[in-house]
């Protein structure tokens, strides 16, 4: 009789096995929880023997996700468009963003498809766990392999829409530079900083059930505060015009908080690549790698702690 069973038998037996806590039994006979939480190297290693499935499950969400449209996987693509189109008529020519602003559509394109990467990274990792429970109560596989199939969905996206984006740019009169070469770095970066955010959201979305209600809110928020229709310097601290000066005549460190918002960073090191005359702040080159480092690691150990809760309940 193996181990295992020997074990079973002891405690349906009863005898010994009553005296003895169900711990010390399962210790006696080298047993352990199906789902116990293994080290934070191994948990490591257990993702990279999954990515094979991770990618796969990404790549197959993004197919059948907008397989019941009639446009399909256009709507990738259009979603930045209109809401930029309309974004560029209320706070372009209606309230007079553009004002100042070197290339205008470039620059609000730009911000809107480099701050919608890191928005639906955001939004999609709170529903992978919460979304996905009958498949984590029947399969046992790391569950932070949830999370980053839903950020490599987002990339995936992401490639087919840099590449429209970067034809718009050259179309209203940018040409490529050597610089656009750092574009795959700056992607790389923001990558890493969504997957831990989208790793602490999923933690969070797991046993805060009302938190996908509030996420529209909170990133309508953070839209609005990273300077994607509005040039953060100009507005903020504001630029000497033919009648004045414009601008909310606020100090230089507000102007300085808000370019270290990581979603600001991540568009302003885009504008600089693609946009010639962008010249951001060069602390924002310091942030992308800070928040790329920082989120990245505290995700994976946030979402890491809990590994044994999720599905429950």
């Amino acid at each position: 009789m193996s181990q295992p069973e020997s074990a079973v038998a002891d405690a349906q037996a009863g005898g010994r096995s009553r005296q003895e806590p169900l711990a010390k039994l399962a210790a006696r006979y080298g047993l352990r929880r199906a789902i116990a939480r293994p080290r934070f190297p191994v948990y490591l290693r257990q993702l990279w023997e999954r990515r094979h499935f991770i990618l796969t499950y990404a790549t197959s969400r993004n197919v059948s996700k907008y397989s019941s449209s009639a446009l399909g996987q256009l709507w990738q693509i259009l979603t930045p468009l209109l809401n930029a189109a309309i974004y560029y008529l209320m706070f372009g020519v209606i309230l007079g963003g553009k004002n100042g602003i070197h290339n205008y559509p470039a620059f609000l394109l730009t911000g809107m498809f480099v701050f919608t990467y890191t928005q639906r990274s955001v939004t999609s990792g709170a529903k992978s766990i919460s979304g996905n429970l009958s498949l984590i109560r029947a399969l046992h596989f790391p569950r932070a392999s949830l999370p980053l199939a839903y950020t490599i969905q987002e990339l995936q996206q992401l490639a087919i829409s840099m590449g429209v984006l970067m034809v718009i740019v050259m179309l209203t009169g940018e040409f490529p530079t050597w610089y656009w070469l750092m574009i795959p770095v700056v992607l790389l970066l923001q990558t890493m900083f969504n997957i831990g955010a989208g790793l602490v959201i999923a933690r969070l979305g797991s046993s805060v059930r009302d938190l996908n209600q509030l996420l529209p809110f909170i990133t309508r928020t953070w839209l609005y505060a990273s300077g994607v229709f509005f040039s953060i310097q100009d507005r903020v601290v504001g630029h000497p015009t033919a009648g004045g000066w414009s601008g909310a005549h606020l100090p230089q460190w507000v102007a300085d908080v808000m370019y270290l918002n990581p979603a600001a960073s991540y568009i302003e090191f885009m504008r600089d690549i693609l946009i010639e005359d962008h010249n951001p702040p060069q602390m924002v080159w310091a942030s992308c790698v800070f928040w790329a480092l920082f989120a990245l690691g505290f995700g994976f150990w946030y979402f890491w702690r809990s590994e044994e809760r999720y599905g429950r309940g």
